[in-house]
Parts: structure tokens; C-alpha cells; sequence
């Protein structure tokens, strides 16, 4: 049977040189949180409680959207849910993928998805019109 040598991570020491990317990426994760915490109780507070359900459909979506904040405060909740989580799961799988080959495959694929969900909604929010 072969010994796997396996690294103990909380007393490793840290890399010297480079960049401070991670540490960016750490305070965006603490501060995107935080917003998404706000813009998302928000969203939660105008679709659900303030307005009944019954009342979402396409024409209250296309009054809410003939107002540049509202198309502003969707695209902000769409950006940086989709930035969050794209940085999240980087972080996993960096945690969970040994292999650099399929780590390297899985963040181009990440990479892609979030790139495509994030150009296709802003493509929504920006040209949507409510009389076709």
C-alpha cells in the first residue's frame, strides 16, 4: 500500500512573492456578502411582501423595469451574486481538485457558465422593451 504524503494546510507557510490577488478576492467575498445580504432582503421585501404574488407577471416586471434604478438595483443583484459565487466555487474547487488538469478544466468551465449568465443577463436588463 502506498503512503499518501498529505499536507497539513494550517501550518503551512505562506507563499512568498507574487500578487494579493487571494486577499482581494477574500475582502470581495466579505463585502459582496454583506450587499447581496441588503440587495437581496430588498428584493425579497418588494417581490414578496409589499406587493402580493399574485401580481407578478410580465406587466409588473416591465413597470418595475421603465425606471433606470430598479433595471440598476437587478443588474447589481444579478453582478454580484453571479461574482460571489463564481468566486466561491473557485475557491472549492482550488480546495478540492488535485489534479491541475481537471482543476485547470473545471475554472475554464466555471469561468465560461458565469461569463455567459452574466452577458446574458445584462443583455436582458439592458435591452428589454415592454411593447414589442
Amino acid at each position: 500500500m502506498k503512503s499518501v504524503k498529505r499536507t497539513d494546510w494550517g501550518r503551512r507557510t505562506p507563499p512568498i512573492g507574487g500578487t494579493n490577488f487571494e486577499l482581494y478576492a477574500w475582502f470581495f467575498m466579505r463585502i459582496s456578502g454583506l450587499f447581496l445580504v441588503l440587495l437581496a432582503a430588498g428584493h425579497m421585501f418588494i417581490m414578496h411582501v409589499f406587493n402580493d404574488t399574485l401580481n407578478l407577471d410580465y406587466e409588473f416586471v416591465a413597470a418595475r423595469w421603465d425606471t433606470p434604478y430598479w433595471r440598476t438595483f437587478d443588474w447589481l443583484l444579478l453582478t454580484l451574486s453571479i461574482l460571489h459565487g463564481t468566486n466561491g466555487l473557485r475557491i472549492v474547487m482550488h480546495d478540492n481538485i488535485a489534479n491541475k488538469t481537471f482543476r485547470q478544466l473545471a475554472l475554464y468551465g466555471l469561468y465560461f457558465t458565469s461569463t455567459a449568465f452574466f452577458i446574458l443577463g445584462t443583455y436582458v436588463l439592458v435591452a428589454f422593451v415592454r411593447e414589442v
